[in-house]
């Protein structure tokens, strides 16, 4: 599937609501990716993201196999270390955490991915990655050994998400981690959102229609969200498509 980065400038410019679920194999058995994925395509998803902090190597690929028996929709790699670096996924998010100092996650890791990714048909979108602070310390945090921006200094999450544009990224993620206490507030994201020219990721804390809804209005290109979507039946039947809300009632 080729395009992606090129559809979702596309679907910003329309203005189009873009949803990523994201899957950690770390976090679900590979027996429930299907009653999963059910759910997802009677969802408004667009995307599927898959990956993790701390994934076991070796089950990426099994798991996209059982995502594509079920989905048309795009399987997009979101890895927390190459071992999660998997052929049969439609793109990478290529990673560097432009928040941290860590010369691994900036570009010690990518350097490793080289020779995995040169002989794949992947669609690489480098992506700048940005961990904003939740008030808890998440997954991200430890196994990169980086410490998080603040939320109250907006104007340095601006200037990174900005130099990370100015580096050649294609897209800006910001993260509040996973299993955040609260999302990314909107004043944050767009400001974030006003300073740039491409297109804008906000993921972490967002448990409810209105917190999709409130990073969407500020300015959020494509929103991200993980095991909510799963757990919170709520959650779910607020997100289904218009015409089988109107099939439900």
């Amino acid at each position: 599937m080729k395009g992606l980065y090129k559809n979702i400038i596309i679907n910003s410019e329309i203005d189009k609501t873009q949803l990523a679920v994201l899957i950690d194999p770390d976090k679900m058995k590979l027996k429930n990716v299907s009653t999963f994925i059910e759910k997802v395509k009677r969802s408004i998803a667009t995307h599927i993201l898959i990956g993790g902090s701390e994934v076991k190597e070796n089950i990426v690929d099994a798991f996209i196999t059982e995502i594509k028996s079920h989905t048309n929709l795009p399987v997009i790699l979101f890895p927390g270390d190459i071992n999660q670096i998997a052929r049969n996924a439609d793109g990478i998010l290529f990673l560097s955490l432009i928040s941290g100092r860590n010369p691994e996650y900036l570009i010690g890791k990518q350097i490793e991915a080289v020779p995995k990714l040169a002989n794949t048909s992947l669609e690489i979108i480098p992506t700048g990655y940005i961990l904003i602070e939740n008030g808890k310390k998440t997954s991200v945090e430890r196994v990169s050994e980086t410490i998080p921006m603040s939320r109250s200094n907006i104007d340095l999450i601006c200037d990174t998400a900005k130099a990370g544009e100015f580096l050649g990224m294609k897209l800006i993620y910001l993260e509040a981690g996973s299993g955040a206490t609260h999302p990314i507030e909107p004043t944050i994201i767009s400001k974030v959102k006003s300073t740039l020219n491409i297109p804008l990721i906000v993921g972490g804390g967002i448990r409810t229609k209105m917190d999709l809804d409130k990073a969407i209005i500020a300015g959020a290109d494509l929103v991200v969200i993980g095991t909510a979507f799963e757990e919170d039946e709520t959650f779910f039947e607020e997100l289904l498509k218009p015409e089988l809300k109107i099939t439900a009632n």
